[in-house]
């Protein structure tokens, strides 16, 4: 099982992951409401702006506050991509 950072130690597991998408449109507001309203938020931002939204396959909603890009990169194996970016 391979996992991935999400910024500030927090790890999720690639196999597991469905989307990453950005929180600005409408319909994602409402799934991270919709998941909140249900318990299924898991909130990665350490307080921070959300800036990655990660679908998971149990329906859970991870947030992130690395961009999609870092997340995405991170995923394909890129460990050089935004190193900085979570601290």
């Amino acid at each position: 099982m391979k996992l991935i950072n999400i910024g500030f130690g927090n790890m999720v597991a690639s196999s597991r992951l469905i989307a990453i998408v950005s929180p600005e449109s409408a319909p994602v507001k409402r799934t991270i409401q919709e998941a909140r309203d249900r318990g299924m938020v898991i909130d990665g931002t350490y307080g921070r702006r959300t800036r990655a939204v990660l679908i998971m396959d149990s329906d859970h909603v991870v947030l992130s506050a690395l961009q999609p890009e870092t997340v995405a990169a991170r995923f394909a194996g890129d460990s050089e991509e935004g190193g900085s970016e979570d601290e």
